[in-house]
């Protein structure tokens, strides 16, 4: 069985103001680095492969958690919000010309001016993954969590996600059934083991 473990990038300064950061490679905060310095990977996937996004934020999180220097690749870096990055989602939303929908309103289709759906994100992922042959860990964006945990839980960006990302946690997909674990694992807090 080959397992694929989806780790979410920490917070930075656009993350915490709400801004839509797509492509835009924003680093890390100073509070996201302290606080992951504080957290390793579980023990059983500490001999994972680990890859990222090229985005600074998605690979300053895998070197700080894993202790390695990830591979990286293009098909994991965030969806392309094409104008609407450096906007707030707030605004977006309350600009009723703007488009912009809540994520449970997309459809796989669903695509911002000038930047990529979901489909796009999918089919651009697709090589990558069937090219997985042992356990790795990805850090990447939350988009392209949303579109590999779509997949596995068959979701179609019509109603409620049928899952939560949150920060500091693995989203585990069985790649050779393309179904995800309900229960996301905890990074381990490092002084845990003194």
């Amino acid at each position: 069985m080959t397992r694929l473990a989806l780790l979410r990038h920490g917070h930075t300064c656009w993350n915490r103001a709400g801004r839509i950061q797509g492509r835009s490679d924003i680093p890390l905060d100073d509070d996201a680095r302290s606080e992951l310095a504080g957290y390793r990977l579980p023990d059983g996937w500490a001999g994972a492969e680990i890859w990222s996004s090229p985005l600074q934020r998605a690979s300053k999180t895998a070197q700080i958690v894993s202790g390695r220097s990830p591979k990286t690749t293009d098909a994991l870096t965030e969806m392309n919000w094409g104008d609407w990055e450096g906007l707030r989602g707030v605004d977006l939303i309350e600009d009723t010309t703007s488009g912009y929908r809540h994520i449970e309103d997309w459809s796989w289709n669903f695509r911002p001016p000038n930047g990529e759906s979901p489909a796009d994100v999918r089919d651009r992922l697709r090589p990558w993954v069937s090219g997985l042959r042992r356990d790795t860990v990805a850090v990447c964006h939350i988009g392209i969590m949303r579109v590999i945990l779509a997949q596995a839980w068959g979701w179609n960006f019509d109603g409620p996600a049928p899952f939560r990302i949150k920060r500091n946690r693995l989203y585990i997909v069985d790649m050779d059934t393309m179904i995800a674990d309900p229960d996301p694992i905890r990074l381990i807090k490092r002084e845990a083991l003194q």
